[in-house]
């Protein structure tokens, strides 16, 4: 190993995924030198490995849920979908995992690329070591940010690593469809992934451990999500944990906690995500190897004056979309304390992640769709506020029926009544994801249900809802 000498900026980021690019757009707009290290591709999970590929598997399973529900066109569409097309969609929209594009864009901006494994090394130092081994040392006069993200958790089952067991990863990245696949998890990547791979020609079993599906929204969204599911062919079991796993002859062989044994090609464990912390040299700086970060509202991790924690690694907001925001505040944060100017640090200022308290938004892309920002109405009441949910079937909107034959959903607005502003809002429902923008409108903006009354729904659209929910709001 050989090692070069140290190089100072201003900012030194550790990940290039959609969060670090982020916080270095914004330190690079504010004038400030900056270096992002990145020891696999630059653009993250999210463009190889989640939102983009898994969205892309979607889509044209959505298009086509959409398409049967309307006649003159429901005819045409019976078929199969057209797997290999799919993929090879899909693989664009993944850039083929080449990281050219994104390179170019880090470049564009002016901040230095230093590709190979980084670690911090003590304050306001971190080392990368190149893919040649290469060690080099970088200074950071302001700030360091850690954008390393999440990996994904696997159980601990004897044996399972020789199983070779799919991920996240391997779910979007697959070449084509198992004959039979089961899917460990009750959330949003297991529904999502259920979805996509039934559509795509595999006998989907889904093992869910607890009650229902997606248990982090209102119940009814798990509930129409999984009688989708069944509807569709997929074998969903819940309140099922997997007891052990093994591969026969290459054969996966599931073993349920109720003794039932299952037979697939593939198994995909979608069971959660670990912060990927373990070796980025937390140590050196006090912290535990392999934790969350936490972090204040300007993201500066506790107990710090440099060191920040952006996007999922500060386990406030799993959600690509939410540590965009979080890099967007962290970079204005980091800038100002730079030219030390004060901050503005009250809530829902430009320097703090107010929404991550308040108006996280999140889509399921599922058949029906699902969607919710804010809180529920369980975590409202959990909070001390005095609420009361307002719960509408989308049957009642025109829009609904013009949409599909068939069409079911239904969407529910939880009401503070002291201050007459929405806590949450959640929506289940074909085509329903693209509503979900106005809900967080009104509930980042702690909008007067008085005003809603004057947020007029455009006839015949899905957003009629809106005033459905408050005309059953008034008339209780």
């Amino acid at each position: 190993m050989t090692e070069s000498e140290s190089i100072a900026y201003d900012v030194v980021v550790l990940g290039a995924g959609p969060v670090g690019e982020n916080v270095a757009d914004r330190t690079r707009a504010a004038g400030l030198t900056t270096a992002i290290v990145e020891n696999e591709r630059v653009g993250g999970e999210c463009s190889y490995w989640a939102c983009m590929p898994s969205k892309a598997l979607l889509r044209p399973v959505i298009a086509q849920a959409d398409a049967r529900r309307l006649p003159g066109l429901s005819g045409s569409v019976g078929g199969p979908l057209d797997a290999p097309a799919v993929l090879a969609r899909r693989d664009e929209y993944a850039a083929h995992w080449k990281d050219d594009g994104q390179v170019a864009w880090v470049e564009g901006i002016g901040a230095v690329l230093y590709r190979g494994h980084g670690r911090l090394a003590g304050p306001r130092t971190v080392t990368v070591t190149g893919p040649d081994g290469t060690l080099t040392t970088l200074t950071a006069r302001h700030a360091v940010a850690v954008c390393t993200g999440t990996r994904a958790q696997l159980p601990d089952l004897p044996g399972l690593a020789e199983v070779k067991p799919w991920t996240s990863r391997e779910a979007t990245s697959a070449q084509a469809a198992p004959g039979r696949l089961i899917v460990v998890g009750g959330g949003v990547v297991a529904t999502e992934m259920a979805t996509a791979w039934h559509a795509l020609g595999s006998q989907v079993t889904l093992l869910v451990r607890g009650k229902g599906l997606l248990n982090r929204m209102e119940p009814f969204a798990g509930e129409l999500v999984a009688e989708s599911l069944i509807a569709a062919g997929v074998d969903v079991r819940t309140g099922t944990s997997v007891e052990s796993v093994t591969r026969e002859n290459g054969t996966v062989v599931a073993v349920t906690s109720s003794g039932d044994r299952i037979e697939a090609d593939e198994i995909l464990f979608a069971t959660g995500r670990v912060p990927h912390t373990d070796d980025i040299g937390l140590d050196t700086v006090g912290l535990a190897p392999g934790s969350w970060l936490d972090v204040d509202d300007t993201l500066r991790v506790t107990g710090t004056d440099w060191l920040y924690a952006v996007g999922d690694v500060n386990h406030r907001a799993l959600l690509t979309h939410q540590g965009k925001y979080q890099a967007r505040i962290a970079g204005a944060a980091i800038a100002a304390r730079a030219a030390g100017e004060p901050l503005l640090d009250a809530p829902w200022g430009a320097h703090v992640a107010s929404a991550d308290h308040e108006a996280v938004p999140q889509v399921v892309f599922t058949d029906p769709e699902a969607a919710a920002v804010g809180l529920s109405l369980a975590e409202a009441e959990q909070a001390g506020h005095r609420v009361r949910a307002v719960d509408v079937e989308f049957s009642t909107v025109s829009g609904a029926g013009l949409y599909g034959e068939g069409y079911k959903g239904r969407a529910r607005m939880v009401v503070d009544l002291e201050d007459e502003i929405l806590r949450g809002v959640t929506f289940v429902g074909p085509g329903i994801g693209e509503l979900i923008h106005s809900a967080t409108v009104a509930v980042a903006g702690h909008v007067p249900v008085s005003r809603l009354w004057h947020a007029v729904p455009s006839y015949p659209t899905l957003s009629e809802v809106w005033l459905r929910l408050l005309e059953a709001y008034r008339d209780k």
